[in-house]
């Protein structure tokens, strides 16, 4: 706090509308189960989910429950393939049944899927159009999953293709239901640009995941393509060795670089959004263990990663912090715009000339910073990044101030 000052009052704010959210539960058992297991695997997103309209509100919880539920199953490894292939494919059909249900993960997830009936038949109650567009994603999704359960990505195009499945497929239906709820009139390629969405956020969760999924137990789960690791190390669990990290960095740049294509599609999928409230849930971040990393995180999650070896050894995400004040600062495409350019800006200071990828991945941050630059909106604006962190000279005195006074007073009593 002391390092960043202007953290605490963003931070203060999105925790009293988590807070409110949270209170905010349906009477009815089904939809009370459906918010209650929002909060629980997502707080945030539970937060920025309560600006839609009601009947888009339930459409958007129940997706993403029964998404969750989808990938539940696909990242049990305990669960043999041969029991979970058949799930996977059929699972579209288990959301019209209010008596399925299947025990696997944990914690909360387990929950999900014990009960997972309170979802089906909040599912049941929504209009047709939402109900066709969860069930034609969800069968989608699905056979893609149960494809690459019994097949490795070994080409960039099988990752971009795993990707599609498995995010891709998310924007595409969440089009579906903007659509279906008549808020939105999209433009002729928004399905294109949907995919290519989806592609860029997954793509910055499997870069961050490294570590968590090569070392999955019972068994490891490797998502980086073949076709780029394979030319830095002889096996992907490898690169998270001390001894290979000149080398593992160097494959890291290249994935994220890979990542980059896909900013302009980005940006050119929310400058097409009209609803307020559907342009809010799309730009801001979503934040917690597991959840989906909307556009604007993702961007910084990238900047973050990039030549940064950490990737190999622990955790790596933007601080809470920062999280908050791009969610208190995001309310105009303007705002997309500014926080594009300053993580590209942060990302750019980063490459190092001597990487193999350094020209590539140049020439991809100057089209976006030209992009946003070109749209004449950057000025008269906040930094959202601050790298270093500037003490608060005055704020700090005030600290140590009143602790002191505070100290005192307990002295003296």
């Amino acid at each position: 706090m002391l390092r960043y000052p202007d953290d605490i009052y963003p931070l203060l704010k999105m925790k009293r509308a988590i807070e409110k959210a949270e209170k905010q539960i349906p009477p009815e058992p089904h939809w009370g189960f459906c918010y209650s297991m929002l909060h629980k695997v997502s707080r945030s997103f539970s937060l920025v989910i309560q600006q839609l309209n009601t009947d888009l509100r339930n459409a958007v919880c129940v997706f993403y429950l029964v998404l969750r539920a989808l990938d539940t199953v696909e990242d049990d490894t305990s669960i043999p393939t041969d029991e979970k292939v058949p799930i996977l494919i059929a699972f579209h059909r288990h959301i019209y049944n209010t008596d399925w249900h299947y025990s696997c993960g944990t914690k909360e997830y387990k929950v999900l899927m014990d009960q997972f009936h309170h979802v089906a038949a909040a599912f049941l109650e929504l209009e047709k159009g939402y109900q066709e567009a969860i069930e034609e994603i969800t069968k989608r999704m699905g056979a893609g999953m149960a494809k690459f359960i019994c097949q490795e990505v070994e080409t960039v195009d099988d990752y971009d293709e795993y990707c599609h499945y498995v995010a891709g497929l998310v924007g595409l239906g969440l089009s579906k239901l903007f659509l279906a709820g008549g808020s939105e009139v999209l433009t002729p390629d928004w399905e294109a640009i949907s995919n290519s969405m989806g592609l860029f956020l997954q793509k910055t969760n499997i870069i961050r995941d490294y570590l968590e999924d090569i070392n999955e137990i019972p068994k490891s789960r490797m998502f980086w393509p073949r076709e780029i690791w394979g030319k830095y190390a002889d096996k992907l669990e490898d690169l998270k060795y001390e001894e290979n990290s000149t080398k593992s960095v160097q494959c890291l740049n290249e994935l994220v670089t890979n990542a980059l294509m896909h900013i302009e599609d980005c940006l050119k999928y929310m400058a097409a959004l009209r609803d307020p409230s559907i342009f809010r849930f799309c730009a801001i971040p979503q934040v917690g263990e597991g959840n989906i990393i909307i556009l604007i995180m993702a961007i910084g999650t990238l900047a973050l990663c990039y030549n940064n070896v950490q990737v190999f050894r622990g955790v790596v995400k933007l601080r809470r912090g920062l999280t908050a004040k791009v969610i208190d600062r995001t309310k105009t495409m303007a705002d997309v715009y500014g926080a594009f350019y300053d993580f590209s800006c942060m990302l750019k200071t980063k490459v190092d000339k001597n990487d193999p990828n350094a020209s590539i991945t140049l020439n991809r941050l100057e089209a976006v910073q030209k992009l946003c630059i070109d749209t004449g909106v950057l000025n008269n604006r906040k930094s959202y990044v601050d790298d270093k962190g500037q003490p608060n000279n005055v704020f700090i005195i005030m600290v140590v101030i009143l602790l002191a006074i505070v100290f005192a007073y307990l002295r003296a009593n």
